[in-house]
């Protein structure tokens, strides 16, 4: 005989499951509830550390890590206090601000734009002669002292180097979030600053790391210079003009014409002589020095306009220990422009201007066989 075993059922009232939803429900809410005020928490202390400086000045004694240009430049610009400021490419960034403090009386903040095209220097103005800004609202603009790379003034008049956080470009809060839950910045910007206490010497921000004499001299320069192909036919001037007057026209001269207020000091950076040893293997130097004399014509046109020549400091760009590359200079190169500043050494008019381009022809002519010679010793196969 087959024995059916007994199973027995247990029934929950209704009241028993009502219950057991309840709290499930109720966990719920809570974990929903614990990550929304986690996430105000975030946003909370993103907003008000402000690490890219995009609602309101700095906090005093926050040590804040400056090291990021596209999204910290725009910040800086508006919401510091300063009465001058410094733009340009990667070749603004050995400049120290206390040494324009010290021989120029200048409250500076940097705005440097590693490979600055002319839109990009546009965007830095745009900023800081944002008259809705706290920084304008505060002190007017004195003084504007801006590098000019001749060779960026072919590229496109609304094409910048780099992609642009737009959210932080713009005055809209919507889309503000991708920067106050942003865990990069959290960790990177608020809570490693709180935690290391160490912050960014503002004066020195941006700075190149290699400044020991190892990354300096021939060695290193001549290890990493890649000599250009050459070229046989010349670069006619005619086909460089047209976009360096568009690109003044649209992104330079309007700010200029804009703030009579405010004095433009514009340079043109000392590269090594190795830049022009390439300039001439490319068979573009007329169509280089077109491109000098056109900015500088239009530029000192302006009556609020200063321009300086530093590309014939013939004892500098000559001399590589001056040199990480073949372009990028040492902080001591930096003073001396800033020394020139202000004696107005270097500084061109209009009526100098044909001396300086012939005297830099001068130099390229005198200077390059030597500079021949090196490359070809460390480029035997050329």
């Amino acid at each position: 005989m087959i024995k059916k075993s007994r199973q027995s059922v247990t029934y929950r009232s209704s009241s028993e499951g009502s219950a057991g939803a309840a709290s499930v429900r109720k966990a719920g809410i809570t974990c929903a509830v614990t990550i929304c005020l986690l996430f105000a928490a975030c946003i909370a202390l993103t907003v008000y550390v402000d690490p890219f400086f995009h609602y309101h000045r700095p906090l005093p004694g926050f040590p804040y890590v400056v090291d990021n240009q596209l999204s910290q430049n725009p910040g800086m610009a508006r919401n510091m206090t300063y009465d001058s400021f410094l733009t340009g490419s990667s070749m603004t960034l050995n400049f120290d601000t206390d040494d324009f403090a010290q021989q120029l009386g200048l409250d500076m903040v940097k705005l440097s734009s590693n490979g600055a095209y002319p839109r990009d220097l546009s965007n830095v103005l745009s900023f800081v002669f944002d008259e809705r800004s706290l920084s304008r609202k505060t002190n007017p603009v004195k003084a504007a002292y801006i590098a000019l790379d001749v060779s960026t003034f072919t590229a496109p008049p609304d094409e910048t180097k780099y992609p642009q956080p737009t959210y932080l470009y713009d005055s809209l809060l919507l889309n503000d979030i991708a920067y106050v839950l942003n865990k990069d910045v959290l960790l990177q910007y608020v809570l490693r600053p709180i935690a290391e206490r160490e912050g960014t010497d503002l004066s020195t921000v941006y700075m190149t790391e290699w400044q020991t004499a190892e990354y300096y001299g021939e060695e290193p320069v001549m290890r990493g210079f890649v000599p250009s192909e050459a070229a046989q036919v010349p670069v006619p001037p005619d086909t460089v003009l047209p976009p360096v007057q568009i690109n003044l026209a649209q992104n330079i001269l309007p700010y200029v014409d804009a703030h009579q207020e405010t004095e433009f000091v514009f340079f043109f950076p000392p590269y090594s002589m190795l830049y022009w040893y390439n300039v001439e293997r490319e068979n573009r130097l007329e169509a280089v020095l077109a491109q000098y004399r056109d900015i500088s014509e239009q530029l000192l046109s302006r009556p609020n306009v200063r321009v300086f020549f530093f590309p014939d400091l013939e004892e500098i760009v000559t001399d590589l220990s001056n040199y990480s590359d073949y372009q990028h200079y040492s902080t001591q190169v930096c003073q001396n422009m800033v020394s020139c500043f202000a004696s107005g050494v270097h500084e061109i008019t209009q009526e100098n201007l044909d001396d300086v381009l012939n005297g830099m022809r001068e130099i390229i002519d005198r200077r390059l066989p030597y500079f021949d010679q090196l490359v070809r010793q460390y480029h035997p196969d050329m």
